[in-house]
């Protein structure tokens, strides 16, 4: 009896120091993304996140964040660097890999979210939980955001008219905006974030269409000489983005850890991080302002006219969705049903 007790008193003592461990585990989770730590969402947005983390799991979490492609690959290959494990988690433009997510292009469509990254964040969260969740479902999704309003950066005169468009190289960030830069006449070129300056300063490029924000990392001020938007309060385009961790590492955590990170996922933080985009927007514009540039914004007209040619983008990407056994009505309604029931939400989304 003596010993069958001394037994079961070890197999307790020896759970009970297992329990603990589990208590106690401490993780590094090193996330990467590909901008300057000195731009708007890096500031605003991952590195608060990442203190906020920490502080929320008593130091039991630790976030590095990795900028500029750091830990390697490209930017394109991000969520393939998430989902394989190469790093732990990390900043990705599903745009960036044409075609591979469809259903995320609704989003990027012209004309389709409001200029305010914040406002167009929670839509993008609200319409993710619906549509996207199975594509990115081999990694943790922590939030869907968009940024602010993009804006055209050229060298010369700044544009005014849809004729100004031709013949210009111009940058694009995702298969939308290609389409639309085609329509107006321009050359699109497509290229992640950190190949831009370099084309610009090579001569490769006109100019390109950016955000405000990204405008002083990149060195725009005097890359370009002048920033043109439309008119009104909806995006010649805006550009989706997912924070994502790996699926294994998150599953790993344990259940104390896991909920510190829900905690800090969803609806309220990709709100936040479409805020910082909004920050950095008026941070960029003030310092294109400052140094000279042309600031510049296209008549009520001349939008109307870009509007016809992005409603004709809509009506062939709808196409070739429908071609590829997608219900593309849907998507781009349920779109705008987001972006109409999150307006002026607060934390929570409205039901």
């Amino acid at each position: 009896m003596l010993t069958l007790s001394l037994k079961t008193f070890g197999l307790a003592a020896a759970f009970v120091g297992l329990a603990g461990s589990a208590l106690s585990q401490e993780v590094t989770l090193r996330f990467q993304h590909f901008v300057s730590p000195l731009s708007a969402n890096p500031t605003y947005f991952m590195q608060p996140w990442a203190e906020k983390v920490e502080r929320d799991s008593g130091g039991r979490i630790r976030i590095e964040l990795f900028p500029i492609m750091q830990l390697g690959g490209r930017a394109p290959d991000q969520y393939d660097l998430i989902r394989d494990g190469a790093i732990d988690g990390g900043w990705v433009i599903p745009g960036y890999q044409p075609g591979r997510f469809p259903e995320a292009e609704a989003l990027e469509l012209p004309f389709m979210v409001t200029k305010s990254g914040e406002e167009a964040s929670k839509a993008a969260w609200v319409y993710t939980q619906k549509h996207l969740m199975d594509d990115f479902a081999d990694v943790q999704v922590i939030a869907a955001h968009m940024h602010g309003p993009g804006i055209i950066h050229k060298k010369g005169a700044a544009v005014q008219t849809v004729e100004d468009f031709r013949g210009l190289k111009l940058r694009a960030p995702s298969r939308p905006a290609t389409l639309l830069l085609d329509q107006l006449g321009a050359v699109p070129i497509g290229l992640p974030v950190p190949a831009f300056p370099e084309a610009l300063a090579k001569g490769v490029l006109d100019g390109g269409v950016i955000t405000w924000e990204m405008s002083p990392s990149l060195k725009l001020n005097e890359l370009t000489d002048s920033h043109t938007d439309v008119a009104g309060d909806k995006s010649l385009y805006n550009l989706y983005f997912i924070w994502a961790m790996n699926k294994a590492k998150y599953d790993a955590l344990p259940d104390d850890l896991k909920a510190v990170i829900d905690a800090n996922s969803g609806f309220h933080t990709s709100a936040l991080a479409g805020r910082a985009h909004d920050t950095g927007d008026l941070e960029g514009r003030d310092l294109m302002q400052a140094d000279g540039n042309e600031i510049a914004t296209l008549s009520e007209a001349e939008t109307d006219r870009i509007k016809m040619l992005g409603e004709k983008v809509i009506a062939d990407w709808k196409t070739e969705m429908e071609g590829r056994g997608l219900d593309a009505e849907m998507l781009v309604s349920d779109v705008r049903a987001a972006v109409q029931v999150t307006r002026g939400a607060g934390s929570q989304p409205v039901n």
